[in-house]
């Protein structure tokens, strides 16, 4: 037996101009069809109501599902699990494991230590600073996250916006120790507002930065970055402290006497080299410790050559003396009074998001490829920990790595293990090391900062949004464009504000579609987008796609007079059967307020005077409750309620026939 196939096909396929019209209306099989009533959905009180919708807002995954029916023992143990995850995984720990975790956390550390100290003179931070928040916070993460391959540490675009927020406002040369304070302090913030995020299980808040945004976002800020770096690879002394397109790139064409030959060779040549060890990872990715390796290889050997040329090689700049020892105590430096610290909270909010958005992306992103799954209130929770326990250890704000991560992953990371493995490298650095980085070049540090960064710029992703969305791509351009020429932090609130529109502008404008009979079925679709569907005499049939606010309750009832009034004349100009019956689909429409209720209300008198009888089909439950509690079923009926458009069609279009 033959089965009808009703397939989505593509809307090129169609001819618009040539919809077919049903000379029959569709009838109902020769037994008389059964009527499904629409119901109200089960009574609950105001309270009852209130606690589920709380749960759905706050606690969609019910997290204390595992302690349902479990004795105090087990449930304290539960807790354990919950609180502390190195509980969960760490009474199963083997040798095999710590092997594994041994080798990618040497391997991340190669190139953690030499990223840390980049990154910190992208924050305007002392480099030493980099290589304390590559100590205390990843200790701290193997304890309280959920993410077997999240490697943590400083990264480029907090490290980037930290320093050009504060930068603004005041000078890391002129006051270095207010500066220091500022920073420890935005750090705290941004610990604080991050975990508070993920106790209050707000982490919806985070995604109001769509990837659109972060797309234009990192390309606009990985630009800017690199050319900031200039200012290494060329040797310039004096360089402006503005992260604008324009007045870098004058900043860097006014001290061209400034520029040092020695210094511009050695960037480029170093830089060349990570450049080629990254292309040979990105095309074959077994060959993955070739980058990770490269950023220490060329600390290594630019230190061994301008150690063994020191005499000839003035016009290279190097880091100097580093203080070894331990992150010292800065909890007597955080700065909770004074001018300033509305900027560092400022700050702190806004590196914390942009962390935040970042480490949790990259943490389900690996849990993804290894099928296990990362909590992301819990990751906020623990990332937040870590800053808070950062700005009190001499470190700043710091999350998970995309760069590091993906080399702990490739490397064969197992378990947060392979972090306490990188702090315990970064402990032997700080402790025995730092004398051998006095010859290192700032112009490696500036290769090692360029090449982490282009990574950021997707020109992929980018031309996939201009392809499937153009508002998406509105805001990326947005985004990209305001981080170039206004600022960072503005860039990043027009792309958000295109964002915001953009939802807007699906709230208060929703899609309306008229629908028609596929011949022979009581299935109902768009008559623009299925070509084989039928108009039914008599009948405009409506689908409304969105809730019925008061945003666009006014849009929506001028929109459906617009349907009608459109029907009327094509059924005058192809000489059609007279519309008796208006029937709008409602089962799009997952809430109503009272704006909605109203406009349904004008609605059927409306009709009514013009003779027309209007039907709602399929109302969800919470629809129809707000319908019942404010009295308009009476004033519509029952029998101006369907459950599908079938049966509305075909127990309308029965009540008109003679009967006997």
């Amino acid at each position: 037996m033959g089965v009808n196939s009703h397939r989505v096909e593509d809307f090129s396929s169609h001819n618009n101009g040539s919809l077919k019209i049903s000379t029959e209306i569709p009838m109902p099989p020769t037994e008389a069809m059964e009527i499904h009533h629409v119901c109200l959905p089960p009574k609950k009180t105001t309270f009852q109501k209130l606690k589920h919708r709380l749960s759905e807002i706050f606690f969609p995954d019910d997290p204390l599902y595992r302690f349902k029916n479990q004795t105090w023992c087990k449930k304290l143990v539960l807790g354990l699990h919950f609180l502390f995850p190195i509980f969960q995984w760490g009474s199963e720990y083997n040798l095999s494991l710590f092997r594994s975790d041994i080798i990618s956390g040497l391997t991340i550390a190669s190139l953690a230590i030499p990223q840390g100290i980049s990154y910190a003179k992208l924050a305007n931070l002392p480099p030493i600073v980099g290589l304390y928040s590559s100590f205390v916070p990843p200790l701290v993460y193997s304890v309280l996250g959920s993410s077997k391959h999240l490697a943590v540490g400083p990264v480029s675009i907090a490290s980037l916006v930290m320093g050009t927020m504060l930068s603004e406002s005041v000078s890391p040369v002129e006051e270095p120790i207010l500066y220091l304070k500022l920073a420890f302090t935005a750090t705290f913030f941004a610990g604080l507002f991050q975990a508070s995020l993920g106790f209050l299980r707000l982490g919806f808040v985070i995604d109001f930065l769509s990837k659109a945004t972060l797309v234009g976002f990192m390309a606009g800020a990985a630009i800017i970055v690199s050319l900031q770096q200039l200012k290494g690879l060329l040797g310039i002394v004096h360089f402006t402290t503005k992260m604008q397109f324009i007045p870098v790139m004058t900043s860097v064409f006014e001290h061209r006497k400034e520029w040092s030959w020695q210094t511009i060779v050695m960037g480029f040549s170093f830089l060349l080299f990570l450049l080629t060890t990254r292309h040979i990872s990105m095309k074959k990715p077994k060959l993955f410790w070739v980058s990770a390796a490269a950023p220490l290889t060329s600390v290594i050997l630019s230190t061994l050559i301008v150690f063994c040329i020191k005499s000839k090689a003035h016009g290279i700049s190097t880091i100097g003396h580093l203080q070894k020892g331990l992150n010292p105590p800065s909890a007597n430096m955080l700065y909770f009074n004074g001018q300033y610290l509305a900027l560092a909270i400022k700050t702190g909010i806004i590196t914390g998001i942009l962390s935040l958005t970042e480490g949790i992306a990259v943490g389900r992103t690996f849990a993804s490829l290894k099928n296990y799954q990362v909590d992301g209130n819990k990751e906020m929770m623990a990332i937040g920990v870590m800053n808070m326990a950062g700005s009190c250890t001499s470190c700043y704000v710091t999350t998970g790595s995309f760069s590091r991560s993906a080399v702990n992953y490739n490397a064969g990371a197992q378990t947060a293990v392979s972090n306490i493995v990188l702090a315990t490298a970064v402990l032997v650095t700080l402790l025995f090391l730092m004398p051998l980085f006095y010859y290192t070049p700032n112009v490696i540090l500036a290769a090692i900062i360029i090449t982490a960064v282009i990574g950021l710029i997707d020109y992929p992703a980018a031309l996939k949004l201009w392809k499937v969305d153009k508002l998406d791509f509105l805001a990326c351009a947005c985004s990209f464009f305001g981080v170039l020429f206004i600022s960072v932090p503005l860039g990043l609130a027009i792309a958000v504000g295109v964002s915001v529109f953009k939802i807007l502008l699906h709230v208060t404008r929703p899609n309306t579609l008229v629908l028609g009979n596929i011949p022979r079925t009581q299935i109902y679709q768009s008559l623009n987008r299925y070509r084989e569907t039928e108009r039914v005499p008599s009948f405009l049939i409506l689908a409304i796609e969105s809730p019925i606010y008061f945003a666009n309750s006014t849009y929506l009832q001028e929109r459906i007079l617009r349907w009608v009034r459109e029907e009327e004349e094509w059924i005058k100009a192809n000489h059609e059967s007279i519309l008796k019956c208006i029937i709008i689909d409602m089962t799009a429409v997952t809430a109503i307020d009272t704006s909605g209720i109203d406009m349904l209300c004008e609605m059927r008198k409306m009709m009514e005077k013009r003779s027309y009888q209007l039907v709602l089909v399929n109302p969800v439950g919470s629809v129809m409750e707000k319908l019942h509690q404010s009295k308009i079923l009476e004033s519509f009926g029952m029998n101006a309620f369907y459950l599908t458009v079938g049966e509305a069609v075909g127990d309308i279009s029965a009540s008109w026939k003679p009967q006997p």
